[in-house]
């Protein structure tokens, strides 16, 4: 029952975050993280927004929060993962459904494809090798799979 109000309240929340986008100028900051093993890229679905979209997990990043330190709290709310060895891929600006969003995207290798996902915030991971992705993918997903792989790293 917590989680079903739960989830009720984060689509609420989407949608008024979508909605105050679109008179709101000024561009927020946010983290995705490519997080691989063994040439897999890790790929959620929210259980708000368009769920049935793959997406690299991430989040908001906090008034005076370092984009590294969002991305490792965010890593620990969605999926359980601790003590992350993140390295900063890019950062970029980018459109996310009507949010403008400056997007740093970081980077860690996991030793294990074990994650433990929130249920209130995320609906389903998946492991898929990065020249296979499936059909449906955030904006984010393919522009920095690219970028890890132009690293060699992937």
């Amino acid at each position: 029952m917590r989680v079903r109000f739960m989830r009720l309240l984060y689509r609420m929340a989407y949608v008024a975050i979508q909605v105050g986008a679109r008179f709101n100028r000024r561009a927020s900051r946010g983290v995705k993280c490519l997080l691989t093993h063994d040439e897999k890229v890790l790929l959620v679905k929210h259980t708000y927004g368009l769920r049935d979209v793959w997406y690299l997990p991430g989040g908001n990043v906090r008034r005076a929060e370092l984009p590294r330190d969002a991305a490792a709290r965010e890593m620990r709310e969605e999926l359980g993962l601790s003590a992350l060895e993140l390295e900063v891929l890019a950062t970029v600006p980018m459109r996310l459904g009507h949010v403008r969003v400056t997007v740093t995207c970081l980077h860690a290798s996991l030793e294990r494809e074990a994650v433990k996902p929130d249920p209130v915030e995320i609906a389903q991971t998946g492991w898929f090798a990065s020249g296979s992705l499936p059909e449906r993918l955030g904006p984010e997903v393919e522009r920095f799979v690219w970028l890890l792989a132009q690293r060699g790293q992937t």
